[in-house]
């Protein structure tokens, strides 16, 4: 039978900020617990709240680079509920009146090609701490160095139809956000984070069905795993004559399984209502516009001009824009005048596995230009170049031309030396002479690479085939 599959998610990212959001206290990742803590985040009798400006400019940014209409005011408001985590009994955060509404992201769906998200809202809150269960054995213990940590909240529409179009609408807004300079987006470390809703329906039908909220997932692909999980779930119950209960699921990754663990609340179950400590959140149209006019250029737009400016290949430009450090390396490898696609070439390929290891670059884009510039004049083969890209990557003040000298991987252009290697390896393979003699003529690529590898690398292939050709005559 089938079903048509509404998701939505609501995705909570931490702001890249040095201090809480109503406090002064530090947001570094990873300290001793319960050491980043003050009388305003531990909710201390006579404690009052200050809003961190550095927070609510991130996320103007962060709603601007998502198309959202940024109110002028915006209230907070405190959402009540009890829980070891959250110190004060309610969490500050926005209600009714949001910090920005009504924006979009287009994204490329592996199913329906392009397509758009809504975004109902954008709203500033704070953290709750973290409770850690594994730490002493029958006991859980709190950590409350992550409350009040200040968070955009991002709310999408129920506009996704497949855990695969999640997966790549998260992708997406997390390079927009990484763009903007709004956070750092790690799931590792808990400053992006996941809550998912879904529900299944008959197709055309235009009521939602009932959903569910599923949490507790760490990566992009778990995302996807767990609304797979749910999906089947739902689709057994709903073929079985059974209900979907409005419930929050939370997600093993290691059986690939949900598991309720509550009922859902609704809005009204945390007894919303403007907290008396903190006016509203009055932003200047002249400050809003400052705000705009000083976003970055995003990923989109910069690889539409990577596009046309440098004439690279679409395929390229989107490899090179998924992350804004790669684009600004191979940008600068350009600059350094390296030609478009051969710094493309460079950038996506050895470039991109050293980033991916390490977080950084260990060849400079100076450096990477001289690399290219022996490739390009012949004095090392392409295949040399990489060998010598590894060597530059442990030793980056070497220059290149250095490192493949000492290496020995100056090509070799010539005749005699050429004719050694050709007439060797010929020799080696009497059986694909005589069928090259016979008419295989395709053969000759086998020889070249034979070549090829008897040098070592050094031989020039330019220089290779003809030495062949008059040999295999």
């Amino acid at each position: 039978m089938t079903w048509e599959t509404v998701i939505g998610l609501e995705v909570h990212v931490q702001l890249r900020t040095r201090t809480k959001m109503f406090c002064g206290c530090r947001t570094t990742f990873g300290d001793p617990p319960n050491t980043n803590v003050c009388p305003v985040c531990l909710g201390l009798p006579g404690a009052l709240p200050v809003p961190n400006a550095g927070a609510v400019r991130l996320a103007v940014g962060g709603a601007l680079a998502l198309g959202c209409t940024v109110h002028p005011t915006s209230v907070f408001a405190r959402k009540n509920y009890f829980y070891p985590d959250l110190p004060k009994g309610y969490q500050i955060s926005q209600f009714d009146q949001p910090l920005a509404t009504g924006g979009r992201v287009g994204f490329d769906s592996p199913e329906r090609g392009r397509i758009e998200v809504g975004i109902t809202r954008l709203h500033l809150e704070e953290d709750a701490g973290k409770l850690i269960h594994d730490r002493f054995p029958g006991k859980t213990a709190v950590d409350l160095n992550r409350a009040g940590i200040p968070l955009a909240e991002i709310v999408g529409e129920p506009d996704l139809r497949s855990p695969a179009e999640a997966r790549a609408y998260l992708t997406t807004l997390r390079q927009i956000l990484i763009y903007a300079g709004v956070s750092e987006c790690s799931m590792e470390q808990g400053s992006l984070r996941v809550d998912a809703n879904i529900s299944l329906r008959r197709p055309g039908d235009a009521v939602l069905g009932t959903k569910t909220e599923v949490k507790n997932m760490n990566s992009f692909a778990n995302v996807e795993r767990a609304l797979e999980a749910e999906r089947a779930r739902q689709a057994v119950l709903l073929e079985s004559g059974g209900r979907v209960a409005q419930v929050t699921l939370l997600f093993n990754a290691a059986t690939g399984q949900v598991k309720p663990t509550r009922s859902k609340e609704e809005s009204h179950d945390y007894r919303y209502f403007p907290d008396p400590d903190l006016p509203p959140l009055v932003l200047s149209p002249a400050w809003l516009e400052e705000q705009r006019a000083v976003l970055p250029e995003l990923p989109e737009a910069r690889r539409g001009r990577l596009e046309s400016a440098l004439g690279i290949p679409a395929y390229d430009a989107r490899v090179i824009t998924s992350e804004a450090a790669l684009a600004d390396y191979f940008e600068s490898v350009v600059a350094a005048g390296v030609e478009p696609k051969t710094a493309a070439n460079w950038v996506m390929g050895d470039v991109m596995t050293s980033f991916n290891e390490r977080g950084s670059f260990p060849v400079s884009p100076p450096r990477l230009a001289e690399l290219a510039a022996l490739v390009r004049q012949g004095v090392v083969s392409h295949q040399a170049g990489k060998r010598v890209y590894q060597e530059l990557a442990q030793s980056p003040d070497e220059h290149p031309r250095t490192a493949a000298e000492r290496l020995g991987l100056f090509q070799v252009s010539d005749q005699d030396a050429l004719g050694g290697w050709v007439e060797e390896v010929l020799a080696a393979h009497p059986g694909e002479v005589a069928r090259f003699r016979g008419g295989e003529t395709k053969l000759m690529s086998f020889f070249v690479g034979q070549v090829m590898k008897r040098s070592r690398g050094k031989a020039d292939p330019k220089g290779v085939q003809p030495v062949l050709a008059d040999k295999l005559k």
